[in-house]
């Protein structure tokens, strides 16, 4: 076998279970799969209600999980049962990534080589469930993905790998999660590989750790009495979720994409007319706001809602 066939072809004497939810897992589960990882089974949260009808709707790794044919656990907490169920497939190794949910003893110490862990920052910084969205809204130019053995504190255990990213400048919280997601696969596959071939070394992490607690629709609300900057970084922070938000005469007013402009300065929150959208003033230069949803109405192109309002327009008011 060559060099280059070692380095793609996994173990697959190690029993494998993977815990994962959302998008962002389903390129590691995937991506450990087409490695030929032995994934006995996969952990996930039940079917959420989803849309205005409420539908329950399996998540995107159980819907993943069931197009490569692997055995699915639905649990919305890792508790005895679920513990109980995992350890019925007798794993070697848990991987996971963006469960939504803690693993506790005595399931951590369940797999001959316990958990390891994706996720999205360079710890020790941004230690939580909203690593990406708090970095962007910090202003950090750079982030990244780690790869480290799970212990009972949070996101403290001891790192295998790592891989930096530089966000562009417009990218939001959606558009860097998305290419972490799809970075840290590979950095998964490799760890995992390696443990599977006894070689694998973690470090301890170094450095003053950061937190990042879940945002609140709160966390969302646009402040545009502060710099251009900070603005555009919370914007970015909570785009999609939990979404960036004002208000337009007492109601909440949504907004969906906004970037720098060249367009000079605005009293905070005054809008002006532009090419593409409209300028929304902050303490120093405007910023371009190009789609928006006003309260009780869909999403619409920024300059098409302006065009119907009458009089000046202030947001935040």
């Amino acid at each position: 076998m060559s060099r280059a066939d070692k380095d793609t072809v996994m173990p697959n004497d190690l029993r494998i279970v993977f815990a994962g939810t959302p998008d962002a897992a389903v390129p590691s589960l995937r991506a450990l799969v087409a490695a030929g990882a032995n994934v006995v089974g996969v952990v996930t949260r039940p079917d959420a209600p989803l849309g205005r009808k409420r539908v329950l709707t399996p998540s995107p790794v159980a819907a993943a999980a069931e197009d490569l044919g692997l055995p699915v656990v639905k649990a919305a907490r890792l508790d005895a049962e679920a513990t109980e169920r995992i350890a019925e497939l007798s794993p070697d190794l848990g991987v996971i990534v963006a469960y939504g949910g803690l693993v506790r003893e005595p399931l951590l110490s369940a797999p001959t080589h316990g958990w390891i862990n994706l996720h999205f920052s360079l710890l020790p910084a941004w230690r939580g469930a909203a690593p990406v969205q708090r970095a962007l809204i910090a202003g950090d130019e750079v982030t990244g993905a780690a790869v480290f053995q799970l212990v009972p504190e949070l996101d403290a255990g001891d790192v295998y790998a790592r891989t930096t990213y530089v966000p562009g400048a417009d990218d939001t919280a959606g558009d860097v999660l998305t290419a972490l997601a799809e970075r840290g696969s590979e950095l998964l596959v490799d760890v995992t590989r390696q443990i599977a071939e006894g070689s694998a070394v973690a470090v301890p992490q170094s450095g003053e750790p950061t937190l990042a607690p879940k945002l609140s629709l709160a966390d969302g609300l646009l402040d545009f009495a502060r710099p251009a900057s900070e603005v555009l970084a919370r914007f970015r922070g909570v785009t999609p979720e939990p979404g960036a938000h004002t208000t337009l005469k007492g109601e909440r007013f949504k907004i969906h994409a906004a970037r720098r402009s060249d367009g000079g300065s605005l009293p905070p929150g005054t809008v002006e007319a532009t090419k593409g959208g409209v300028l929304v003033g902050t303490a120093t230069e405007a910023i371009l706001v190009e789609r928006v949803q006003p309260a009780g109405k869909a999403a619409m192109a920024a300059d098409a809602w302006f065009r119907g309002q009458r009089g000046d327009v202030e947001l935040g008011s």
